[in-house]
């Protein structure tokens, strides 16, 4: 790798950090290409990014940036994946860690505030973005759907009575 090389992935893994809310550090060691690539496609869905990184270059990528604070985390085989999203990077590497002892969640970082391996963990248990507008429509819509409901329901109760009336009758 030439130096003109080195520098445009400098600058992509900066561009990268400075987009990111989340930095989540993994060590990956004997992954296949298959694994790996099912890894990449989860965190792609997720709308977060996966990228083995050479802990040299990583490193000096992440001097002036809120990860600084990283750089010890990355020594041996490293891989790191990013958010903007302050959960999908740590709920996807997880769970995917969870189904395959290759991949080791080392730490990471929310918002430059260090976090060990259980605060990545305890992140990723946490609902995402989508989870909590969903919760908070479903919220907004309750009240509405229960009015509904309960102007309706005398009318319905008139009718029955009525149509029991009507049965007697005849």
């Amino acid at each position: 790798m030439n130096r003109e090389e080195k520098t445009q992935l400098i600058e992509t893994l900066q561009s990268t950090l400075s987009e990111a809310t989340t930095v989540v550090v993994t060590h990956q060691t004997g992954m296949t290409v298959a694994e790996s690539t099912e890894l990449r496609v989860k965190m792609r869905e997720a709308g977060a990014s996966y990228k083995v990184t050479k802990n040299r270059i990583t490193r000096i990528a992440l001097q002036d940036t809120k990860f600084e604070n990283l750089t010890d985390l990355f020594t041996g085989p490293t891989a790191m994946g990013a958010s903007a999203d302050p959960v999908a990077a740590a709920k996807v590497l997880v769970d995917f860690a969870k189904s395959n002892d290759k991949l080791t969640i080392v730490g990471g970082s929310l918002d430059g505030k260090v976090l060990d391996k259980a605060g990545v963990t305890s992140l990723a248990s946490m609902p995402s973005l989508d989870e909590l507008r969903a919760k908070l429509v479903g919220l907004l819509n309750a009240p509405a759907t229960k009015l509904a409901r309960v102007s309706q329901a005398p009318a319905s109760q008139l009718a029955r009575v009525i149509k029991a009336r009507a049965d007697q009758l005849q």
